[in-house]
C-alpha cells in the first residue's frame, strides 16, 4: 500500500515575518556598525559613547533574558553585576594595575563567584522570594561600594588610565568595536544555547518545572548555569561601559538600572534573542531624544511604556512577528 505524502504547508505570513526580522536585525547591526565611521569623519565622541553606552545595556538586557525571558528568573539584581564588572576595572586600575585582559578575568571570575552561591540559594525559592533576594544582595552590594571611601565613595572613581590593551588602549572606537563584535558573539551563543537540549529544558523548567523532573531531568543545575551565564554577561557590559565613559559609580548597581534593564527586555520582547537589543536602542533613543525636548522627560515616557507593554506583550520584536 503506498504511502501518500503530504507536503509541509508555509505559512506566507509567517515567512514574511521572519524575513522583515532579519532584514531589520541587518539594518540595526549596519548602523551600529556605521557610528564609529561616523563619528570619525565628524570627530563626534558623543555618537560613540550614546551607541556605545546602548550596545552596552543591550549585552546586559541580553545575559537578563536568558534568566528572564527563557527562565522565567525575575531579578532585580543584574545591575549588580554590571556594577561588579566596572568596579574590576576601577579599584585595579586604582591599584596601578591596567593589564586589559586581567581587568576582564577579574570582572568575569569575581561575577562567577557570586553569582554562582547567590543562584544556588536564590533558584530555592519561588516568585516573589527570588526577586527579594535578588534585590537584597544587590542592595547590599550597592551600601558595600559606598562605603568603600578609599575608592572614591558614593562619588564613584574617575579613571585616570583605561584598561590597557596595547596600542588600542584609550582608542574609543576601538573599545566601541570590541563592544559590537562583544554583542554579535553574544547573540550568536544565545541562539545556538537557546535551540540546544540545554535551552529546550530551561524554556520547559520556566512553562511547568515539576513536569520537567518528573520526566527526570533536574532543573536546578540548569537554572543556576543560565543565571551565571546572564550575571557573566552583565558583567562584561559593565567592564566596556566603564572603559567607554571613564567613570565607575555604585548607581550603577541600584534597583532602579535592575528595573531598567527589564524594561528593555519586555520593551524588545521577552524571550526572543534579539529583542533585548532592540529593546535597549528603543529606550535609550527615546530617553536621549525626549531629554532634548523637554526637563519633564519622565512624564512622557513612563506612560508610553506602560503602553507599549500593556498593548504590545510580545514587544517591539515580537510585533514583527504578527505583522
Amino acid at each position: 500500500m503506498s504511502s501518500v505524502h503530504t507536503p509541509a504547508v508555509t505559512h506566507p505570513q509567517a515567512t514574511s515575518g521572519t524575513g522583515l526580522r532579519t532584514a531589520l536585525a541587518g539594518l540595526l547591526i549596519a548602523a551600529l556598525a556605521a557610528v564609529p565611521v561616523y563619528a570619525w569623519f565628524t570627530q563626534d565622541v558623543y555618537a560613540l559613547t550614546l551607541f556605545g553606552r546602548i550596545l552596552a545595556f543591550g549585552l546586559a538586557a541580553l545575559g537578563l533574558n536568558l534568566a528572564l525571558g527563557f527562565g522565567g528568573m525575575v531579578s532585580l539584581g543584574h545591575a549588580m553585576y554590571m556594577g561588579l564588572g566596572a568596579y574590576a576595572v576601577g579599584i585595579l586600575s586604582s591599584l596601578g594595575l591596567h593589564s586589559g585582559w586581567l581587568h576582564m578575568a577579574t570582572a568575569v571570575l569575581v561575577t562567577v563567584l557570586i553569582a554562582a552561591p547567590l543562584g544556588w540559594v536564590a533558584l530555592r525559592t519561588q516568585g516573589i522570594a527570588f526577586i527579594m533576594i535578588t534585590l537584597a544582595f544587590a542592595q547590599l552590594f550597592y551600601y558595600v561600594f559606598v562605603s568603600l571611601k578609599a575608592f572614591g565613595g558614593d562619588d564613584g572613581i574617575s579613571l585616570q588610565q583605561l584598561s590597557d590593551f596595547g596600542f588600542l588602549t584609550g582608542n574609543k572606537f576601538a573599545i566601541y568595536v570590541s563592544l559590537l563584535l562583544t554583542v554579535l558573539l553574544a547573540l550568536w551563543v544565545l541562539q545556538h544555547v537557546v535551540d540546544s537540549r540545554f535551552g529546550l529544558v530551561l524554556r520547559a523548567t520556566k512553562v511547568n518545572e515539576r513536569r520537567v523532573q518528573a520526566l527526570g531531568a533536574r532543573s536546578l543545575p540548569y537554572r543556576i548555569t543560565a543565571y551565571v551565564i546572564s550575571a557573566v554577561l552583565c558583567a562584561l557590559a559593565g567592564f566596556f561601559l566603564a572603559n567607554l565613559t571613564g567613570f565607575v559609580s555604585p548607581a550603577m548597581m541600584t534597583w532602579a538600572v535592575s528595573g531598567e534593564l527589564i524594561v528593555m527586555v519586555l520593551l524588545g520582547g521577552m524571550g526572543s534573542v534579539f529583542g533585548p537589543v532592540v529593546g535597549a536602542f528603543a529606550l535609550l533613543l527615546t530617553e536621549e531624544g525626549l531629554k532634548l525636548l523637554t526637563e519633564r522627560w519622565p512624564m512622557i515616557l513612563g506612560p508610553l511604556i506602560v503602553l507599549i507593554v500593556v498593548y504590545l506583550k510580545r514587544g517591539l520584536w515580537g510585533l514583527l512577528e504578527e505583522s
